[in-house]
């Protein structure tokens, strides 16, 4: 059951993500979460530094069609949590980009929150 607890974090930042919606997935890391981008060379560390990693995306890049995590191995220790999947993300023209990705949480007060995510594009 927590195993499908951690996957539902997961794909829910991934449909906030398709949506747009930042305080969706902001709702879902912990606040001192840090982050491998794959964009990124630094790592993020704050909530401000990745509002600016969001904010420097061009408006104008390639248009995305579907973001979706699959293949996941997902365990669980106690309160603690390791996510290793694959992220495929389509764009309307070109070839699909393939990010391998891990993801640690932990559970605080009865909720799974992401505390790092690392990608990895291939």
């Amino acid at each position: 059951m927590a195993r499908e607890a951690v996957w539902a974090v997961i794909t829910a930042m991934y449909d906030a993500y398709r949506r747009g919606d930042r305080t969706g997935i902001d709702r879902l890391l912990h606040p001192e979460a840090t982050i491998w981008d794959s964009a990124e060379p630094m790592l993020i560390t704050s909530g401000t530094q990745l509002d600016k990693v969001r904010d420097a995306r061009p408006a104008d890049g390639p248009r995305e069609t579907e973001v979706r995590a699959h293949d996941e191995v997902v365990d669980v220790w106690g309160e603690t949590a390791l996510a290793r999947y694959l992220l495929r993300v389509e764009f309307a023209e070109g070839e699909p980009e393939i990010v391998r990705t891990t993801a640690v949480l932990r559970l605080v007060e009865g909720e799974w929150l992401i505390v790092h995510i690392h990608e990895n594009t291939l």
